[in-house]
């Protein structure tokens, strides 16, 4: 009885010290290696115009994404959306604009500057951006670009908005017609919408009011401001756990997780973020938190060079999540590495992944932080 007794004692001293051993193993911390911040400087600039220059005008290949309700309908791209009808499909031509508006903002020595703000003044005319409107009158198109593409314009607003520039303002003008009928559309369809979509690809919720309230902010705009706050908080406040070891999906261009993340950044004050953020990914936090980039297997493929945009929209999230927070900071270590492994893969004869990549490519790196 008594050697029964000694053997128990020393399994289960054992077993503590095993447990232990393996407690310390997992926290001690792990050297992580510096990763070079991306930079964009004025070659990578006039690399990236090019995606968009080439492909703005481009009427075909086309995906019109279009409901044909009679014969009329049946027109060509260029017919239908005289100021949008290149890069492949209509969120993409708005948002390759976006493109070449902050490279000129930021680059005044862009090459073939004056040859976009040439195409700039064409597509994005007073008389263009009405026949846009008037597009989405039509009966079938009411939900057209929801609200991927609506989030895109807005965007592309307040990028024109920020440039003090006489052309900033002319291209401001004539495109505040759609602008104005986007955010009308935004303040009457977020009342309806009951449940949040957490797809990696363009319906995601998170993403569209990201940018809505970007706009929002930057102009001013209360109501729309107001709208996007108190959904964002009944869709996301209660959520815990986010399961970002799911993520990505084969055909993911953003992330679910990190998106909802980067909204509830900024409606919640510094405090109550973390506080939210504790419960949603707690393990954003450890210093030693690693997220392996998505891995593209075939950028000729235009559904798995997605991968290339889930890299950058992620770095974008990251560090909008860091920002102001020195518990986080850590984080724009993993951004850099995303931005890095995504950014030489963009290539002007990859049409697939160009005609969009260049726009991801430009607002990841311009998330990267001044300090």
């Amino acid at each position: 009885m008594r050697n029964s007794l000694i053997f128990l004692a020393l399994i289960i001293l054992y077993g503590c010290n095993s447990s232990d051993s393996k407690k310390e193993e997992i926290s001690s911390p792990v050297e992580i290696k510096k990763v070079e911040i991306p930079v964009l400087n004025l070659d990578e600039a006039n690399r990236l115009a090019l995606l968009p220059l080439h492909c703005m005008e481009t009427e075909y290949p086309n995906k019109l994404n279009q409901t044909i309700g009679n014969a009329d309908d049946l027109q060509t791209p260029k017919q239908l959306h005289p100021a949008f009808y290149g890069c492949f499909d209509w969120h993409s031509a708005v948002h390759g604009h976006w493109s070449l508006v902050s490279l000129l903002k930021q680059f005044p020595d862009l090459e073939n500057r004056d040859l976009i703000i040439e195409k700039l003044k064409t597509n994005l005319s007073k008389e263009n951006i009405l026949a846009e409107v008037k597009y989405f009158d039509g009966k079938h198109n009411a939900t057209y670009e929801r609200t991927y593409g609506w989030a895109w314009v807005l965007k592309l607003a307040e990028e024109l908005h920020n440039w003090d520039d006489p052309l900033g303002r002319e291209l401001e003008n004539n495109l505040q017609p759609l602008t104005d009928l986007l955010v009308l559309k935004y303040i009457d369809f977020l009342p309806k919408l009951n449940y949040p979509i957490r797809v990696g690809e363009h319906t995601n919720t998170a993403f569209g009011l990201t940018f809505a309230y970007d706009y929002a902010q930057t102009v001013g705009h209360t109501d729309l401001k107001q709208i996007i706050d108190s959904r964002a908080r009944d869709f996301f406040l209660r959520d815990e756990q986010c399961p970002i070891d799911w993520e990505p999906s084969g055909f993911d261009f953003l992330s679910p997780c990190l998106e909802e993340a980067a909204i509830m950044k900024r409606i919640l004050t510094r405090d109550e973020f973390i506080k939210w953020l504790e419960a949603f990914m707690p393990q954003l936090f450890d210093s030693n938190f690693q997220l392996e980039t998505g891995k593209v297997s075939d950028r000729t493929d235009g559904k798995l060079v997605h991968l290339d945009g889930v890299n950058f929209s992620r770095a974008w999230s990251l560090n909008v999540i860091a920002e102001g927070i020195s518990e986080l900071e850590h984080l724009k270590q993993v951004a850099n590495s995303h931005i890095n492994y995504s950014l030489p893969g963009i290539v002007d004869d990859n049409y697939e992944g160009g005609h969009w990549l260049g726009s991801f490519a430009i607002y990841a790196l311009n998330s990267i932080p001044n300090d």
